[in-house]
């Protein structure tokens, strides 16, 4: 009796870890920011420090900082906390219409809460030639082939050779990230058959260097309205992003780096980008992605302004997901976490939902008189949020938090 129950509860483990979508379990979590084994850079705490998913979506909540050592690099820049929650649809979509071209800045996330960049370093040479970040950029990159943009998010417009063992010819490469239209990024290695079949292999990018070397003219045979500058030392051929162009089946990946495939996480198939490599391991162009998404591209984890740039508000109820394996967490034992700042205040306070806290919190604000003033409802963990006061009187007021079961009850004070 007891070895079936055993065997039951060994099932039911499976089967629950079996449901949930690898764009849940496939992140590196960190288990205890408060350790210093735990932060990286700038002391700041490393890798994914929460992910909670909803019914149709993964919030990845990171400050894009990796658990590996980085730095130094010889630009001025530092490498500074982001406090990102991306989002991530869990039902990816082909995109049936125009496609959404992949613009500067993070076009993906990989798995430890780092940004993923294009080729473009966001500089032109005679006005119309992008300029490859990874060849002017190269000297300012570290050891494992990052550095900090002028804002100091830490990224990598290459293979991110010290999250996975890109030497590693034998086995089909790990998901090291996702695209912000949902669908997967490999690593370098696939199966040679897009059916999962044939054996391992490098995956090829299908670019390769024009054979026209005299820059007048685009990658698709228009005259450029400006004219590239002449192939030289300082400008080799390969420097500039129209000095490359697409061949259809000159390699395994398609336009945009990728291809519809069998993965290992993915048996019945799935669109996948790749970090593609050349035979000397060395980044091959695209080496992330070119030109536009495959999927459709969710609104919040691009472009600026509130609630994007991938600054997401949670305002659904989600569950937090905790990985054994990595983290050792066994039970979470949680609480209602947070802080509010600034108290006394004038206008406004913040609510800062501690990493451990639990999730779908509620928060209402009541006066003395025990009338309730305002409510925030689905409040989650990592995430701050902004109760005005601007509109009442000075005297104290009363924030109740409470999950359901456990409540705490916070004074705040206007001046």
């Amino acid at each position: 009796m007891r070895k079936a129950l055993l065997g039951l509860l060994l099932f039911c483990a499976l089967f629950g870890k079996a449901q949930l979508s690898p764009t849940i379990t496939s992140w590196i979590q960190n288990p205890d920011t408060t350790l210093a084994a735990n932060r990286g850079y700038g002391n700041i705490p490393s890798n994914c420090i929460k992910i909670q998913y909803s019914t149709t979506d993964v919030y990845v909540s990171c400050f894009c900082i990796p658990g590996y050592s980085i730095g130094p690099w010889s630009n001025p820049n530092v490498a500074e906390n982001q406090n990102f929650v991306y989002k991530i649809t869990l039902t990816p979509q082909k995109n049936t219409g125009n496609p959404t071209a992949i613009g500067l800045g993070h076009i993906g996330v990989l798995t430890n809460g780092v940004s993923i960049f294009n080729a473009n370093d966001a500089q032109f040479v005679n006005t119309v030639w992008s300029r490859n970040g990874y060849f002017f950029e190269f000297p300012s990159f570290d050891n494992c082939i990052g550095h900090p943009q002028q804002q100091g998010e830490y990224h990598h417009h290459v293979s991110p050779k010290c999250l996975y063992d890109q030497t590693d010819s034998t086995h089909h490469s790990p998901i090291i990230g996702y695209m912000f239209d949902g669908y997967p990024v490999y690593g370098a290695y696939g199966y040679a058959d897009t059916n999962g079949t044939g054996g391992i292999k490098r995956m090829r990018s299908s670019y390769r260097l024009r054979a026209d070397q005299s820059r007048t003219k685009d990658p698709w045979g228009n005259t450029a309205s400006s004219a590239g500058p002449a192939v030289s030392t300082q400008y080799a051929m390969g420097c500039l992003l129209w000095d490359w162009e697409y061949v259809p089946g000159l390699g395994d990946l398609d336009s945009i780096n990728g291809r519809w495939c069998v993965t290992p996480e993915y048996p019945q198939g799935t669109y996948a980008y790749f970090m593609t490599l050349d035979s000397t391991l060395a980044p091959a162009y695209p080496y992330t992605s070119a030109g536009s998404y495959y999927g459709v591209v969710q609104a919040g984890n691009t472009g600026g302004g509130p609630n994007s740039g991938g600054h997401n508000t949670i305002t659904v109820s989600t569950t937090v997901y905790v990985d054994s394996v990595t983290t050792g967490v066994t039970g979470l034992g949680q609480e209602i976490d947070f802080k509010v700042v600034p108290n006394p205040t004038e206008a406004y306070v913040y609510i800062y939902m501690g990493n451990n806290s639990i999730n779908n919190v509620t928060a209402k604000l009541y006066d003395l008189k025990g009338a309730m003033l305002q409510d925030l409802g689905y409040m989650q963990p990592t995430i701050a949020y902004t109760v005005d006061l601007t509109k009442y009187s000075s005297g104290v007021y009363l924030m109740r938090l409470t999950d359901g079961t456990n409540s705490v009850v916070k004074r705040i004070v206007k001046q």
